[in-house]
């Protein structure tokens, strides 16, 4: 199993880089506009999609919009004590009181939701039905509005008529809007007010009605996913085991139309990785996962647990499942070369491939680490400014074969787990991926604390952020963790926080190339590559990019005293072996042990000797 397991991992981006239901590129800009309290580009975006009459992605901005406001609502208050009549702020305001009912109501089923819970909710559903009739009357040919309303009908437990009649509200300003339908789908399934085949016949006449590429093909799926996962129904079901495979399928053509990593199509890939899985289809399932990339969504694994989490651990176990169905001599399914493009230039990399970089900052001199680093990916070794801490990142080398990692851990984090193991002292590892900045604090081979600064986050919670700046101020020996607390809790400008935290806490500078390059430390004087002992090295010549040519072995520097000890004890050792051998009346013994001494020592001398850094190396 470990032998493909490896060999499996290419094409998986590393934990580190996966993201749950990350932003849209273009709302990344607007949300971090909108946490500063600057609500005018998300007013002009959602004014150009209501003009245009992009009503899906209109649909998707408003339901990520309302979910930021949860716990950033202080422009959105801005906005309608400015513009109280803007259908734009009316509709995200009626979004958001939903979302906040369904936040005090939370997921569980209705017998695991208190009193008190329900009542919260319900009053809140009140509070939104005036707030959703205004956002419908003033932009009468919206349908998001009642894809709103479909979703206040389900909390609401109104009627089948009200639904009904939202529905066709719906429908007539957009038959084949993709949102409305996929709330109504949740109305109709068997947990609330319909049954399995109400459900599947639902999806199925949408998805048979729907034009190629729609996301439409993709509701049979979804209800496959209510029925097998949600409800638990097995294979012996009121549904024919047909239905599913016909779903299954259709939901692949229609992820087939897009390219691998496509965010757009993720949540599809997600819902068909798990899917996939619970038919024992697991070679299939890892290749979803490959195009996912590091996009997960919160649905399906949401309903699992942590949905991060449950990702990563779901990823790991097909990978492993893959791995044990494949002979231990025979060939695992590897990832197909992307094709070229129509003039004939290679694909470009994933973005995750050259959009992450990540940089060590270990509080122990150069030759310490090097000694402490037992085996792991190549590195690259530079003394800070200081000459007390020591910069650490993973070296890009070319590979002749198509290998991967056994973990799909960031490589400098798995680096940094093994060489602080019985030390003492730290290393903090900082990530930047986009505009996305964190770190990772590791010490003794254990993960202490971890942050990410992200500007279209909401704001972490005070608890979580107390307790990481604790950690990270128990450390590196600060009494005071207040302004640590500072620094983390916002996400505005994440490198300058990512900046200040490093001096905080009494770290050298970073290099100015990080975050600009995924390797920063190749024009640093004193820089040396580490090839890990049991790691095939890389050719030489291949030192990341701007960088002289490595040599594959890391030139050690032994300390002085290390020297003087050893020069001293061989002219001793070397004597008395000489000595021993010419005495008549000394055991044998004793000048063979002084011998074997000698030349020990010796080869030590030699090997330091050539392995000492030397002017331009």
């Amino acid at each position: 199993m470990v032998r493909h397991a490896s060999t499996l991992s290419v094409g998986l981006p590393p934990d580190e880089a996966v993201v749950v239901d990350a932003p849209a590129p273009e709302l990344r800009p607007v949300l971090a506009a909108a946490a500063s309290g600057d609500f005018r580009p998300v007013r002009e975006l959602l004014a150009a999609s209501r003009r245009d009459m992009q009503w899906e992605l209109r649909d998707r901005h408003v339901a990520a919009l309302a979910e930021f406001a949860l716990h950033n609502p202080g422009w959105l208050d801005a906005w309608l004590d400015a513009a109280p009549d803007d259908p734009d702020a009316v509709l995200v305001k009626a979004d958001l009181l939903v979302d906040q009912a369904w936040e005090i109501r939370g997921s569980a089923r209705a017998e695991e939701v208190s009193r008190e819970q329900f009542q919260g909710f319900f009053t809140l559903l009140e509070d939104a039905a005036p707030v959703i009739g205004a956002a419908a009357g003033l932009n009468p040919n919206d349908p998001v509005p009642w894809r709103i309303a479909l979703t206040h009908a389900r909390g609401s437990q109104a009627p089948r008529e009200v639904f009904d009649e939202y529905w066709a509200e719906a429908v007539a300003r957009s038959p084949h809007h993709f949102g409305c339908h996929a709330t109504a789908l949740q109305y109709l399934c068997e947990k609330w007010y319909g049954s399995h085949e109400e459900m599947f016949g639902f999806a199925e006449r949408a998805a048979g009605q729907a034009l190629p590429g729609s996301k439409l093909h993709a509701l049979p799926m979804m209800a496959v996913l209510e029925y097998r996962v949600v409800a638990d129904a097995g294979e012996d079901g009121v549904i024919a085991q047909a239905r599913i495979d016909a779903a299954i399928e259709r939901a692949r053509e229609l992820a087939a139309h897009y390219p691998p990593g496509d965010q757009e199509i993720a949540w599809v890939r997600n819902h068909l990785a798990l899917l996939l899985a619970v038919q024992e289809r697991f070679t299939e399932a890892l290749d979803q996962l490959r195009d996912i990339g590091v996009h997960a969504t919160e649905y399906p694994w949401g309903y699992l647990g942590d949905a991060r989490r449950e990702f990563l651990e779901f990823r790991t176990g097909v990978r492993m499942q893959v791995a044990t169905r494949t002979p231990l001599l025979g060939r695992p399914p590897l990832l197909a070369p992307a094709p070229a493009a129509a003039d004939g230039t290679p694909t470009a990399v994933p973005d995750w491939e050259t959009d992450n970089c990540s940089l060590a900052i270990v509080s122990a001199t150069l030759d310490t680490v090097a000694e402490a680093t037992p085996t792991g990916p190549t590195l690259r070794l530079a003394p800070a400014a200081d000459g007390w801490h020591t910069l650490v990142e993973a070296v890009r080398v070319p590979q002749a074969a198509r290998r991967g990692t056994l973990l799909t851990h960031d490589r400098l984090v798995d680096a940094a787990d093994l060489f602080t193991r019985s030390e003492r002292w730290p290393a903090l590892v900082l990530h930047r991926s986009g505009d996305r900045y964190g770190f990772t604090l590791l010490r003794d081979g254990k993960r202490v604390a971890e942050h990410q600064w992200d500007p279209a986050a909401p704001v972490r919670d005070l608890a979580g952020v107390t307790e990481t700046a604790g950690a990270v101020a128990a450390v590196y020996g600060i009494a005071d963790s207040r302004p640590l607390i500072a620094l983390l809790r916002g996400s505005d400008d994440a490198p300058r926080r990512q900046a200040e935290l490093i001096a905080a806490i009494g770290l050298p500078p970073l290099p100015p190339a990080f975050g600009q390059r995924t390797e920063a430390l190749t024009d640093l004087p004193g820089a040396r590559i580490l090839a890990g002992r049991g790691v095939r090295p890389g050719p030489r010549g291949a030192d990341g990019a701007g960088g002289a040519a490595a040599n594959p072995a890391y030139s050690l520097r032994r300390p002085w005293h290390w020297w003087a000890l050893r020069l001293l004890f061989l002219p001793v050792v070397s004597t008395a072996a000489v000595y021993g051998w010419m005495s008549d009346h000394v055991f044998f013994l004793k000048p063979l042990i002084a011998t074997a001494s000698a030349l020990y020592v010796a080869s030590q001398l030699v090997t330091a000797w050539r392995r000492r850094p030397r002017r331009g190396a």
